[in-house]
């Protein structure tokens, strides 16, 4: 692995929204596109930094950044994780830095964070459909599907359904 993985640093805020929006963007993520309203809280790296139970994490190849994701455990980032799980939001992988490992990275990084804090049985993330890449990642890190917590963030729109994997820990 020739990147590290460490917490987000302050002035990397911007460039790690973009990456996070652009990702979302360029796979079609976003059920509005460009005025989808999710983009705000994508590029907004600074408010999920700050908020209690969370930590941004980054893929770092010198001061150029690879990719992030959200390690939530417990506070107003949770979306999903009960009080004895954690969570993972907002993965996201630069496009020129796919199929370097990056995302296992990340998402192994939070695994062990979840195992370090004790008191924690699962690690949980919500992903969509679409998303068979990921889809399969997680499943060859020993992520099973939870379709009984399957759920909608948006239920006026019909369409945006979120699948649930968890991660025993």
């Amino acid at each position: 692995m020739d990147f590290t993985i460490r917490p987000v640093l302050e002035g990397e805020h911007e460039t790690l929204g973009a990456i996070t929006a652009a990702a979302y963007l360029d796979d079609g993520l976003l059920a509005f596109g460009g005025s989808d309203s999710y983009l705000r809280t994508l590029r907004d790296v600074r408010a999920r930094a700050a908020a209690p139970g969370a930590e941004v994490l980054v893929a770092a190849e010198g001061d150029r950044l690879l990719g992030g994701v959200t390690f939530v455990a417990g506070g107003p980032l949770a979306d999903i994780a009960a009080a004895d799980e954690a969570e993972i939001r907002m993965l996201a992988v630069a496009r020129h830095a796919r199929g370097r490992g990056v995302g296992e990275a990340l998402v192994r990084c939070c695994a062990d964070r979840a195992g370090a804090l004790g008191g924690r049985r699962r690690l949980v993330l919500s992903t969509q459909p679409k998303m068979l890449a990921a889809h399969r990642l997680y499943e060859r890190l020993g992520f099973v599907r939870a379709p009984l917590r399957d759920w909608n963030p948006v239920p006026e729109a019909t369409d945006i359904d979120l699948l649930v994997y968890e991660l025993p820990i």
